[in-house]
């Protein structure tokens, strides 16, 4: 059984895939508490493996994205294995300090400035910009690097140190500013 706490079917707003049809899994809960989530946690139903599976299948699309909250909390490589069956390419957006499975398709690793990191293979970085320093994440071992404002009212703010940072791009809400899911 995981705790879900919401399957829908929208396009990914954010990072590399942005614009790509996708199935979202959203599992509840987290072992960080960031001021700026956009989750309630607390709130999830308990599902089977059969039954996200058939929630899966009742759209076309072949990605589906594991978020969460922090979905490290709830995958297993069951779980993978069973929507590799089913046809999809599975991507997790994890805060990082748990270990994945490693038959993950692409991993987005979103680390939170003191966390201590257990991710092996990171395919894109996404940092939530709050004016930090953002060189300690440049050490990550990626290739994809995106700088996501906090808020409107700091875009300006990131598009300067994107700017100054040429290896990073620049990464928004897309979902948010079209008003989808």
């Amino acid at each position: 059984m995981r705790k879900i706490n919401e399957i829908f079917y929208s396009l990914q707003g954010e990072g590399y895939h942005t614009g790509t049809p996708a199935v979202f899994i959203r599992f509840s809960g987290c072992n960080l508490k960031c001021a700026f989530c956009d989750t309630r946690h607390e709130e999830g139903t308990m599902m089977t493996d059969a039954e996200i599976l058939a929630e899966v299948r009742k759209y076309p699309a072949r990605m589906v994205v594991l978020t969460g909250g922090e979905p490290s909390l709830w995958i297993d490589s069951l779980l993978i294995d069973a929507l590799h069956e089913a046809g999809k390419y599975v991507a997790v957006e994890t805060n990082g300090t748990r270990p994945l499975p490693v038959a993950v398709d692409w991993v987005t690793c979103s680390p939170k400035q003191g966390a201590q990191l257990a991710v092996e293979h990171i395919d894109e970085v996404k940092v939530v910009y709050e004016g930090q320093d953002i060189a300690p994440y440049e050490q990550l071992p990626a290739s994809r690097f995106f700088l996501q404002p906090c808020s409107c009212s700091n875009t300006a703010e990131t598009v300067a140190c994107v700017l100054s940072h040429p290896r990073w791009r620049l990464s928004l809400q897309t979902h948010k500013l079209i008003d989808i899911r």
